[in-house]
């Protein structure tokens, strides 16, 4: 998605039911939904850097908003995930998007 996001937002709004017109193409609706939602954009909104989450039901926590972004960088989930993990999110995609068309390249 990095590379051409372009692209993957069409495939995705295709995906979901709701494509693209060739008027909100011509007009860069596109390029203006992948810049609002870029990872620039999105970790610098001062909503996304300042505050806390609080999750919980049992036991309430809360989490600083800044550490939902780090990098940025593709491949950079392998720092941060042990290898029993990885293993069990790998097998929770496949489980989740079976058949769906979607495939993941990593």
């Amino acid at each position: 998605m990095k590379q051409e996001p372009i692209l993957h937002l069409k495939r995705l709004a295709e995906f979901l039911g709701y494509p693209f017109s060739l008027e909100e193409e011509r007009e860069g609706v596109v390029e203006e939904i992948s810049k609002l939602c870029s990872f620039k954009n999105l970790s610098n909104l001062e909503a996304n850097k300042i505050g806390t989450v609080v999750i919980g039901i049992d036991k309430v926590i809360g989490i600083d908003k800044k550490v939902f972004f780090r990098k940025g960088e593709v491949g950079d989930w392998a720092n941060h995930l042990t290898p029993s993990m990885i293993e069990r999110l790998d097998q929770l995609v496949e489980q989740k998007f079976n058949g769906s068309g979607l495939t993941f390249l990593y």
